[in-house]
């Protein structure tokens, strides 16, 4: 789209459609902007549905979370919902997190979702995903929308919006929905003023019934009991886990739950943190020195929404350690599947979902243990979406992906970080119990099931021009892939775009049953996996590392470990 294009878009919002702040911040863009990059960057695409949603900077734009955008949205939401049960009440749940601007964007939906005949149950106050995927299912409700940017900068926000399981839209219907938003050609279209009739306000008896149905997850509730004196320092880095993540802990009867009372302060700033980021070391910073001042065993952070948690444990050098999401979700997939395998409460129907560039390690412990287990594209919603098709004929156990994201059973269905909060500390209270710590059990894990290191590299493309740059780099690695890596034969790869897998051997290509995506991914005949795919919620071009080696003695684990991240550091090197 070239310069002229994108003034005439933003022409458009000068007009008296758009509310006088809007003009003006507009109209500052075409005064003060020289070069014409801001401008530019506001109006030269809609924001679209991605993995997460609608996500972009908030501003005044069409590329922009702004009023309008959310409204168009929640607009072609309504009319697609209308056309889709025309004969049936509808109704929304609608939740937000600590975001600046958050409340207000909740508002708007609920405004145009009610000015449209929906009913509208909308939280009072902020509140974690996983609760607003819940009361989508506990209201029996069409639709959801979840106003939050996860663990984006400050300066974003975003717009997840749910289906009638509770979990994200996924294809059809998110393209559906992008394209009813698509046809309304003004603001005009939408109807903003809001029916109070249809706006129920919901508190916290939502909350006691969601934290009732997570107990009844526990797999045992009498290790807690022996063990419930274990220090847990939590923060909910300035987000929504701030209440329910330490009162689920109470209510499981963990008594040392230990604040860090800076960052229980809801505030879309963000003040004490680079990022709201618990995949960024630096996120924890605060929490691993209070850990540390207080001897704690284990922290645990989550992101202002609360449905990704990172931890950090003590290794056998009593030092506190940060684990990553692979590492978590190992901890967490072999504990529930040793305990259902001991008490005998595995019938053969049960199983396990990983995404495509989580851990195969899942796949290993699966195989062990006689359960299945599905493998789905990148965004939780894809793993909701096999619990949806199997709903009522197969058992979910749990479900995870390598970017801080886990969910058990199947009451949400959405990633859960206050269950997982949960789990992780019973996790701890049975090492406990068994004479180990979280560090010892994952040992154990690599000495059963094989040692996997994964490692992730993220490179920031900003801007309409490092968009460009990464499908750029995309094409080039489909045009030339690589032939091997680290100096091993790539054998297999897997492009989702084309949804082709590749026999690099023998030629031969077979169908991937997946949903189209920009993903790709090599393997090697030694078990390296590499995955390059552009982030659907930020700015970035990620590059997945799954390194491998048999663990033989956990007296090795140093060692071998340093000869994995050296060769990672080749593969990188050879990647460019």
């Amino acid at each position: 789209m070239d310069i002229l294009e994108i003034k005439k878009r933003a022409e458009l919002w000068l007009s008296t459609d758009f509310d006088e702040e809007t003009r003006s911040r507009v109209k500052k863009l075409f005064d003060n902007d020289d070069n014409n990059k801001e401008l530019t960057e506001s109006f030269y695409k809609d924001l679209e549905f991605g993995t997460g949603g609608l996500r972009g900077i908030m501003g005044v734009g069409t590329n922009r979370m702004n009023k309008y955008t959310v409204g168009m949205a929640t607009q072609g939401l309504s009319n697609y919902l209308k056309k889709q049960f025309p004969d049936k009440p509808l109704s929304a749940a609608v939740a937000c997190d600590c975001r600046n601007n958050s409340p207000f964007f909740a508002q708007v939906v609920a405004n145009v979702f009610s000015a449209n005949g929906i009913k509208v149950y909308l939280f009072s106050s902020l509140r974690p995903t996983p609760e607003l995927s819940f009361a989508v299912r506990h209201f029996r409700c069409s639709t959801g929308v979840m106003i939050t940017a996860s663990h984006n900068p400050k300066e974003y926000n975003g717009y997840k919006a749910y289906w009638d399981d509770g979990a994200q839209v996924t294809f059809p219907h998110d393209a559906n929905i992008v394209e009813e938003a698509n046809r309304i050609k003004s603001v005009k279209e939408v109807n903003f003023e809001a029916n109070p009739e249809l706006i129920v306000a919901v508190g916290e008896e939502v909350d006691a019934v969601y934290l009732e149905k997570l107990k009844t997850l526990l797999l045992s509730p009498e290790t807690i009991k022996k063990h419930s004196d274990i220090k847990i320092v939590y923060t909910p880095l300035h987000g929504t886990g701030v209440k329910l993540v330490p009162e689920f802990l109470n209510s499981l009867g963990f008594k040392n739950i230990i604040h860090v009372p800076e960052q229980d302060i809801n505030d879309g700033n963000f003040p004490t943190v680079v990022s709201p980021n618990p995949e960024e070391s630096s996120a924890l910073t605060l929490a691993l020195k209070k850990a540390q001042d207080e001897n704690a065993d284990l922290v645990m952070a989550t992101d202002p929404d609360a449905d990704r948690v990172g931890i950090a444990v003590r290794n056998n050098k009593g030092e506190l350690q940060l684990l990553n999401g692979n590492q978590t979700a190992s901890i967490l997939t072999y504990y529930c599947l040793e305990n259902l395998s001991r008490q005998k409460r595995l019938k053969g129907n049960e199983y396990i979902v990983r995404t495509v560039v989580t851990t195969h390690l899942l796949t290993t412990m699966a195989k062990y243990y006689g359960v299945e287990i599905f493998d789905t594209l990148t965004g939780f919603k894809y793993i909701a979406e096999i619990i949806r098709k199997y709903e009522g004929t197969k058992t979910f156990i749990c479900g995870g992906e390598e970017s801080y994201g886990f969910l058990i059973g199947d009451f949400v269905r959405d990633k859960d970080a206050v269950v997982s909060c949960g789990m992780i500390a019973e996790v701890a209270a049975w090492a406990k119990e068994n004479g180990k710590s979280l560090y010892d059990l994952l040992l154990d894990i690599y000495l059963k099931f094989g040692l996997h290191e994964e490692k992730l590299l993220s490179i920031t493309k900003k801007g309409k021009e490092g968009l460009e740059e990464i499908k750029a780099m995309m094409k080039n690695y489909r045009n030339n892939p690589p032939k091997e890596i680290a100096g091993s034969k790539v054998v297999t790869t897997v492009d989702y775009l084309t949804k082709q897998q590749t026999d690099t051997l023998t030629g031969n290509i077979t169908p991937v049953n997946q949903h189209q995506s920009d993903v790709l991914q090599f393997f090697t005949q030694n078990g390296t996996v590499v995955s390059i795919r552009p982030s659907g919620t930020e700015p970035k071009i990620k590059y997945y590392c799954e390194l491998r080696s048999d663990l033989n003695d956990k007296n090795e684990y140093d060692a071998i470990l340093k000869q994995l991240n050296d060769k990672y550091l080749r593969i990188i090197d050879e990647l460019g």
